[in-house]
């Protein structure tokens, strides 16, 4: 008899066979947590990382993209593209958060997202990219397929969320974004961190 087991989110959950066209989420944070939560890295878990102390809150969707890591490969392409004062990866799976209609309650979850865009964003001297993806299937954002096709209003929005979710109200900002780019460039930095993964990890 084959015991059962849950695969570790992070390790074992493949990525997809479509990425980085169509890429397997791990979703940890939904738009309606005042929670902040994220992966605990050795057991698998869900652990909570912080209360949300203000009133930012996520505008969608928010995980990581299992078996990428984001080292030398994703500072090569940050560094490539002319950011400055970076050193490094941020040493953790690549962040992304998807877009979606609907109302969903909680994290903990698996889904497929197909990677529209992103930012390039630098925080403390560390590439901190954060892919923007759309749900497949999704009836009202599912259909695009570049964050160019975007109400500006929707990427400013979380372009907000990032720039500030980590800032007390009399705290210079730690966190800058060096660039917005498109899917092709999002379809590189998984593949980086993908790759980076492999140095890492093997696979």
């Amino acid at each position: 008899m084959i015991p059962n087991f849950k695969a570790h989110p992070w390790h074992g959950i493949p990525v997809g066979d479509e990425a980085p066209d169509v890429v397997n989420v791990f979703v940890e944070i939904v738009p309606s947590d005042t929670i902040k939560y994220e992966i605990d890295k050795q057991s698998g878990y869900l652990k909570v990382d912080r209360p949300q102390q203000f009133s930012n809150i996520i505008p969608a969707l928010y995980g990581f993209i299992p078996r990428t890591y984001c080292h030398d490969e994703v500072l090569r392409l940050a560094v490539e593209s002319g950011a400055q004062n970076v050193d490094t990866g941020d040493l953790d799976p690549l962040d992304i958060c998807v877009l979606s209609s609907h109302n969903i309650n909680s994290g903990g979850m698996i889904m497929e997202a197909l990677p529209i865009g992103g930012f390039k964003m630098i925080d403390k001297g560390e590439a901190d990219d954060k892919i923007v993806a759309v749900m497949k299937g999704d009836h009202a954002f599912g259909h695009f397929r570049d964050i160019s096709e975007l109400p500006q209003a929707e990427v400013k929005r979380l372009m907000h969320y990032f720039l500030t979710y980590k800032n007390l109200p009399d705290e210079p900002a730690k966190c800058t974004i060096h660039e917005v780019y498109g899917a092709e460039h999002a379809k590189k930095v998984i593949q980086a961190s993908q790759q980076d993964y492999a140095n890492k990890f093997g696979g």
